[in-house]
């Protein structure tokens, strides 16, 4: 099945309800969202799009994202979404990689684009002057409907292959464990659409509630308190640390959060303080989600009634894990080799199930390495308790979390290594009060600070660039040669 039947199948039913808002402003509907997304897809087909093509969408959040993905879907196509927050050069790698040979993106992206990537159909505008298809093409369950880029250690993205059954697994588990969507209900895209606000836009499409888009594009505290007031029943996806500030804003502004219905949080560690405090000011709104591109969003879950509940004579505990297995998923810990261990022993999360990913694309190696016996290595250490409460204590991998993106250390340190004045680099996260986490470079080395400044700027993202770099003469290794990043993180921790 084509899941962006889902929006067909709403609008055929409604065409004149409410979809999407800019701000405060109505500006389609859903009536209005399929003609474009149909206009779309006959333009990709009239460009030679079949059906499994790959279609990447490098566009900032506004109501054409979704008009642009839908289209897409519409034709049979598979989306590619890229984080509009990355370098020209990294997407146009990712739509090598994919094999992506048109790419809808944001105008004031697409010059920047169409440098680095010169073979790849860029588009700027959405492409309206084609007769609207019918229907959407037919697709299979296990057909490829999303692939996902999430980096690796070994400092390129892999492909994430995510079917439109995952997808419709994932939406429909949202709606048993989650939270239930509602036709009067809204959801607020604050958080990139590429990621798992965007991802979460389905159940909303198939329930035909309201899309709402802040006027900044972004995250901003008050906007999003004003357009939860404005709109009310919000629903909203938020990193942790988007939570904090959210409640610090809040509570200086003596907002109450009218209007927010549900806040999803995932993407990175929630301290235990600072969803209490949350909590304590907006009352009983927030679920948390612990997901994996590999897994989108569906792994475990910690609803509503425990993030909230102060009875429970564990609750602390509890509101420190991130939840038990989603009704779609098993959930186990394993040693490396995968042999289950015993309740309350620390080891790696697997899971297996169908929202699990078949593998990372043309990737044979990588694949074969995450998914043993049918489960997903997921790379996270924890435990579980004997309710099945499952607690994240490390991350095996050296993935740093700032403001709810991912950063991997490797990216970073091969762009540092490409100065001929550095020898050495490591890359590790410093505890920011703000943002998670932020990125410190140890460098061995001449290079001063500005020089490695305009080399990131230059080929990554600048939310990747690291924040302080530091020189020193060596790096600690171990008898064999391998960077101790434990000890570079030690001296942080000491020096704070």
């Amino acid at each position: 099945m084509n899941l962006s039947r889902w929006l067909y199948d709403t609008a055929r039913s409604d065409p004149a309800r409410p979809a999407f808002y800019l701000g405060h402003d109505h500006v389609e509907t859903y009536g209005g969202f399929h003609e474009k997304a149909a206009r779309v897809a006959a333009a990709l087909l009239a460009k030679g799009v079949t059906p499994g093509a790959r279609v990447a969408l490098f566009m900032k959040n506004t109501p054409d994202y979704l008009i642009a993905q839908y289209g897409a879907w519409y034709a049979g196509a598979a989306v590619v979404p890229i984080n509009a927050k990355l370098h020209p050069a990294e997407a146009a790698w990712i739509m090598a990689d994919a094999g992506a040979g048109i790419c809808f993106a944001s105008p004031e992206l697409a010059t920047d684009l169409r440098a680095a990537a010169p073979d790849v159909d860029v588009i700027d505008t959405l492409p309206l002057g084609h007769s609207a298809i019918a229907q959407p093409v037919s697709r299979a369950a296990d057909d490829l409907a999303w692939l996902f880029y999430t980096s690796g250690t070994t400092g390129r993205p892999k492909g994430v292959m995510i079917t439109h059954h995952m997808l419709i697994a994932m939406s429909d588990a949202y709606q048993r464990d989650a939270d239930r969507v509602r036709p009067e209900d809204a959801t607020l895209y604050a958080a990139p659409l590429s990621h798992g606000a965007g991802i979460y836009n389905m159940m909303h499409v198939r329930a035909g509630a309201r899309h709402i888009f802040p006027a900044s594009g972004g995250f901003d505290e008050a906007e999003i308190l004003d357009l939860a007031r404005h709109h009310g029943n919000i629903h909203m996806f938020a990193a942790p640390t988007m939570v904090k500030r959210l409640t610090e804003v809040a509570k200086e502004a003596g907002e109450t959060g009218q209007g927010l219905r549900s806040v999803v949080y995932a993407g990175g560690p929630m301290y235990l303080a600072d969803i209490i405090a949350a909590v304590d000011h907006f009352g009983p709104v927030f679920v948390q989600i612990y997901g994996q591109g590999e897994c989108p969003m569906s792994i475990t879950v910690l609803p509503r009634a425990d993030v909230a509940d102060r009875s429970h004579p564990r609750w602390r505990e509890r509101l420190a894990s991130v939840g038990y297995a989603q009704s779609v998923v098993e959930v186990r810990i394993g040693d490396a080799d995968g042999t289950p261990l015993p309740v309350g022993e620390t080891g790696e999360i697997m899971v297996r199930g169908e929202t699990v990913m078949p593998g990372y694309w043309q990737n044979p190696e990588a694949t074969a390495k995450t998914l043993l016996n049918g489960w997903l290595m997921t790379g996270d250490m924890g435990f579980m308790d004997g309710d099945g409460y499952v607690t994240m204590q490390d991350r095996s991998k050296d993935m740093i979390i700032s403001g709810g993106s991912n950063i991997y250390p490797r990216e970073v340190e091969e762009v540092l290594l490409t100065h001929p004045e550095v020898t050495e680099a490591s890359v590790v996260g410093k505890l920011h009060p703000d943002w998670g986490e932020e990125v410190v470079a140890f460098v061995v080395g001449d290079a001063d600070q500005a020089a490695l400044d305009r080399l990131c700027l230059d080929h990554i993202a600048r939310f990747k660039r690291p924040k302080h770099y530091r020189h020193v003469t060596a790096l600690p290794k171990n008898n064999y040669g391998k960077v101790l990043k434990t000890e570079l993180r030690k001296m942080l921790e000491e020096e704070q």
